[in-house]
């Protein structure tokens, strides 16, 4: 009896035991982290900050994996991510725009909104921007400029904040473009060859060729340490205060703990030198805001925004 109630007990115990030892910590294998937008914007740059981190953290390989959505911005590299497995080993670096536009745009997977966000570490220093040789150096001098003239504005996508800013800001300063065309890159080529006159993109994408630019305003809360006498729209339009920034998200059905070991990694790489040394260079404002903050910032944003999309409407 006792042997037979011996061998009984270590059966459940093999038993009770696979359903464990079938669920490994994680990470157990290569994570990627994905950005919808070509390498070497900011958003990228700092991602792959987190990535090597997580590397080192954990032992196990983190990637950043680019994938741009030319015309369709970055809502088709969106869409892959919450088509994947919700396990944490697919993290997206996303604008605001994923979570907040998403939905609007037609694609199934991203209607309702999969993703929730483990925190935001970025926000972008966007400017509008003009080549320097232009007949104009500010806004108002565009405005008067683009009512008797053709002017071509390029962007990263027409649902993106930057581009809805612009162009909101044109209608209350009673202009609008001729034309407006969205790239997955907008720097000093796209200017020096004509392909647009006045272009949305980040302080970086135009360092190199600062000279010949004129930076005519710049769209945020505050203005860029790096160029303190360019006025932001929200000096210029109270009504249109929006900015752009970056953050991590999952698909909403991701395990707690996976989120905070991917959160613990980013926090601690935002705090770092090297993130604060990019940010002095580049402009760019940078953060640790968990999941709770930036829950509450997507909010504010899609009421501003609500706003906004009103004002093209009429």
């Amino acid at each position: 009896m006792t042997s037979t109630l011996v061998k009984a007990g270590a059966l459940a115990l093999t038993a009770a035991a696979v359903p464990f030892a079938a669920l490994a910590e994680y990470p157990e294998k290569p994570v990627e982290f994905v950005v919808p937008f070509p390498p070497g914007d900011l958003e990228d740059v700092y991602t792959r900050l987190i990535a090597d981190a997580f590397q080192e953290a954990y032992g196990v390989p983190a990637a950043v994996v680019n994938k741009p959505g030319g015309g369709g911005g970055p809502f088709p590299g969106a869409a892959e991510v919450a088509n994947a497995p919700a396990d944490g080993y697919t993290v997206g670096s996303f604008v605001i725009d994923i979570p907040v536009v998403g939905p609007q745009i037609g694609i199934p997977s991203l209607d309702p909104n999969p993703f929730e966000p483990v925190g935001s570490f970025l926000t972008y220093p966007f400017i509008i921007a003009s080549s320097a040789d232009q007949p104009y150096d500010d806004m108002e001098g565009l405005a008067d400029y683009a009512r008797e003239n053709p002017v071509a504005l390029g962007h990263f996508g027409s649902f993106l904040i930057p581009t809805q800013v612009t162009l909101a800001l044109a209608k209350t300063m009673d202009f609008s473009f001729d034309s407006d065309t969205p790239f997955d890159a907008l720097d000093c080529n796209t200017l020096a060859s004509g392909d647009a006159d006045v272009i949305n993109t980040n302080l970086q994408s135009v360092l190199p060729c600062i000279d010949d630019v004129n930076i005519l305003a710049t769209i945020g809360d505050s203005r860029i340490p790096l160029t303190p006498d360019v006025p932001t729209v929200k000096e210029l339009e109270p009504e249109l205060s929006a900015s752009l920034w970056n953050g991590l998200f999952v698909h909403k059905d991701t395990p707690d703990d996976v989120r905070e070991k991917i959160a613990e990694v980013a926090r601690s790489v935002m705090e770092s030198d090297k993130a604060q040394e990019i940010a002095a260079e580049t402009g760019a404002v940078i953060y640790w805001r968990d999941a709770e903050e930036t829950t509450a910032q997507i909010e504010a944003d899609t009421e501003t925004l609500g706003k906004i999309e009103g004002l093209l409407a009429e």
